[in-house]
């Protein structure tokens, strides 16, 4: 699966690593449905880094197809709801 992490450049990662990427996921969609601002950006933080951890980064010229596009570090809680479907960030 090709990752995109807007403003960073793509990864390849394997399907495999799903089910741990849901788990902050459903994580990070109850903080915001919380409101819970502090929750949400350590759990958005932990999410990009699990998937620039288990990824292996594409070269910067590659435009392959994102299969998955997740949000900047930066972006702003009401940025990321506006990126959600009712999976959260990472369907499944």
């Amino acid at each position: 699966m090709i990752v995109r992490i807007m403003g960073e450049g793509q990864v390849s990662l394997a399907d495999g690593h799903l089910a741990e990427l849901n788990k902050l996921d459903d994580e990070l969609l109850s903080e915001m449905e919380n409101g819970d601002g502090p929750g949400f950006r350590r759990t958005l933080q932990a999410l990009l880094a699990r998937v620039r951890d288990l990824g292996d980064p594409l070269p910067d010229d590659s435009l392959e197809p994102s299969e998955l596009i997740l949000p900047s570090p930066d972006a702003t809680l009401e940025e990321v709801r506006e990126l959600l479907s009712d999976d959260g960030l990472i369907p499944g």
